[in-house]
């Protein structure tokens, strides 16, 4: 009789988990971390020991941008996947204006960035690393202006946790195997190798996993935004002119002056007056509404816009009656995705410089013609649309358009290669970190914070390493003429927080890491909530696909038509039709990327959390 009720209890309880009904066994059967629940505030990231910064902010009364900034000083400062000298960009939800904030803190080309430069140092791309791969430091003043203008603290509180990291932490061992795998390139930049290398001359010269990681002159750096603050109130200013004090410091001041100089003397182009005309944008985000729900993404600077094209297609389609991850399913959001991704390749970039046709791209009626080319199986041809006339424009670079779709036309679909091997897989999928926080007041946030990865170029004396973004331009006209490296202009990134809303009232914060796969992941994980009744947690686990029939944002930017990665469980008869349909196939255990998200219980006053099962990703609540 005990047996019977174990067994009726599963049947139940498995039932209601794979209806998505909120009850028995949300969240805890059929995933490897339960969701997460909070009634007073939520910090998730892509470091454990950064969800306890925002913690601990929240514990002493901040809001969630207050620990959103705690949460990307402390990762920036722990090196895995971005570091002080990288970029912030952010999606911020304020309860008091009722709107939706994009933060632009990336940083932009120095003096002399240019197509000439590049191509007279035997380049076809922008290097992936090195000091010539550095754009400006963005990530400092994102934080100091969303601290500046939408926080409550001092930036001296939501700095202490970076501090004391800085001052000595228990390094990991995915960061210290980093550090020790990378050491040859390390040693071409002296102010990297003093940092990095806490063993040179041994046979180890990296941390090992658990020592104490103590970064000196990082810690200095920031004790000095933290003495420019205190002089300013010192002085009598209000808190908002303090933090801008510190700002001044770090973009203006010595600081500014330590950066140029070890830059420069390590090969790089920088100019104080580089640093100190960057500004951060607070920027109006593009939005789309799929049905009924309102999501928001960066401006074409990132690739944000591609998933918001990618759900105005989809939602030609019944994706519901296909089933989860059905042959028809995978194939569709394929094809929807590939058609958006061309379209990123060739028109997205920094609308400061050219203004990309945004209106046209994400027009309901563009995408219904969009949407006509998906056909049976996989067309490797896929190339960007014409949007202009969707504005009542017409395309400047139709010859451009035209010069392209000559040169696929004469290419043989059996000799574009699709097989993807682990040095494509790595730069493609180039890691970062998220951000993800939301509290009682209705705050609610979302960063993708990134750049300045190992190996890093560290700049001088200052411990600040620097980003490798300028690798995300390119240098020829026929694979985009919005996205050429220019001083002052910034790069078109895959980074890409985003938020969705329904009914007026923020429901959903997701972000996740890897590079050119991220709208890919974050479009399933929308999908998987939206059409598929899943929680946060649910969604974040789930089996994903991914794409590479788009230009890699990375290395040298190869495209591979067709090449498609899934889970390993996928049944046989999914591959055999997909097969069928032109797929060049690999199979990974894991395929949804280290998705971080929380949703908004609006019905019962409480926010979930989801964190994925992928790598470190972690959440704490109250």
């Amino acid at each position: 009789m005990k047996n019977l009720y174990f067994i009726l209890f599963f049947l139940f309880t498995h039932a209601a988990w794979s209806q998505g009904l909120p009850g028995l066994g949300a969240g805890t059967i059929g995933t490897n971390k339960p969701v997460l629940h909070g009634k007073n505030w939520m910090a998730i990231t892509g470091k454990p020991l950064a969800a306890t910064a925002g913690a601990q902010i929240f514990q002493q009364g901040g809001n969630a941008v207050d620990a959103a900034c705690a949460m990307i000083s402390a990762t920036s400062t722990m090196w895995d996947v971005l570091s002080w000298g990288g970029e912030t960009q952010a999606l911020i939800y304020n309860p008091n204006t009722k709107k939706v904030i994009a933060i632009n803190a990336l940083g932009y080309a120095p003096t002399g960035a240019t197509v000439e430069f590049y191509k007279s140092q035997g380049m076809d791309y922008p290097p992936q690393f090195g000091p010539l791969a550095a754009t400006t430091p963005g990530t400092p003043g994102g934080i100091m202006t969303m601290l500046a203008e939408y926080g409550t603290m001092s930036l001296e509180q939501i700095l202490k946790p970076a501090m004391d990291l800085a001052n000595g932490y228990p390094i990991e061992a995915q960061t210290a195997n980093a550090i020790e795998a990378q050491k040859a390139r390390i040693k071409e930049w002296p102010y990297s190798k003093k940092v990095f290398l806490t063993h040179l001359g041994e046979k180890r010269e990296a941390p090992e996993a658990g020592e104490i990681f103590v970064q000196e002159d990082l810690y200095q750096t920031l004790s000095k935004l933290v003495e420019a603050e205190k002089s300013a109130l010192a002085a009598g200013k209000s808190r908002k002119e303090a933090i801008q004090a510190a700002y001044d410091r770090f973009y203006k001041g010595d600081i500014a002056k330590e950066i140029v100089r070890g830059t420069r003397e390590q090969g790089g182009l920088f100019t104080e007056a580089d640093l100190a005309n960057w500004k951060v944008k607070i920027e109006e985000p593009l939005q789309v509404n799929y049905r009924g729900i309102d999501v928001y993404k960066l401006q074409e600077w990132t690739q944000g816009p591609a998933l918001l094209q990618s759900l105005n297609i989809l939602e030609n389609f019944d994706l519901k009656s296909m089933g989860y991850n059905s042959a028809n399913y995978i194939h569709t959001v394929y094809q929807a995705m590939n058609l958006a991704f061309s379209d990123r390749d060739f028109y997205y970039g920094d609308p400061a410089f050219v203004k990309s046709p945004m209106k046209g791209l994400l027009s309901k009626d563009y995408a219904k013609e969009r949407a006509k080319l998906i056909g049976p199986i996989n067309d490797p041809k896929i190339m960007a649309g014409d949007p202009y006339p969707f504005q009542g424009e017409t395309n400047p670079h139709s010859a451009l358009l035209k010069k392209k779709q000559t040169t696929l036309a004469a290419l043989d679909p059996k000799e574009m290669e699709a097989q993807v091997d682990e040095k494509f897989l790595t730069e493609f999928q180039s890691g970062t970190t998220s951000v993800q926080t939301a509290d009682a007041q209705g705050w609610v946030v979302s960063v993708t914070p990134s750049g300045g990865w190992i190996p890093a170029v560290i700049a001088g004396n200052t411990g600040v390493g620097l980003s490798q973004r300028m690798q995300s331009f390119v240098l020829d006209e026929n694979l985009s003429p919005f996205n050429l490296p220019e001083p002052g202009k910034r790069p078109r990134v895959t980074l890409t927080p985003s938020l969705a809303m329904k009914d007026g009232k923020p429901i959903l914060a997701f972000s996740v890491q890897g590079g050119d796969s991220q709208d890919q992941n974050l479009l399933q994980f929308f999908l998987n909530v939206t059409e598929f009744d899943m929680n946060v947690q649910e969604a974040a686990e789930a089996a994903n696909f991914n794409s590479y029939q788009m230009q890699s944002s990375f290395g040298d930017h190869e495209i591979k038509p067709g090449g498609i990665t899934l889970r390993q469980d996928t049944p046989d008869w999914i591959r055999r039709d997909l097969l069928k349909r032109g797929y060049v196939m690999d199979f990974w255990t894991k395929t949804s990327g280290p998705i971080t998200a929380i949703w908004v219980d609006w019905k019962h006053g409480t926010l979930w959390g989801g964190a994925s099962n992928y790598g470190d990703d972690y959440g704490i609540a109250w």
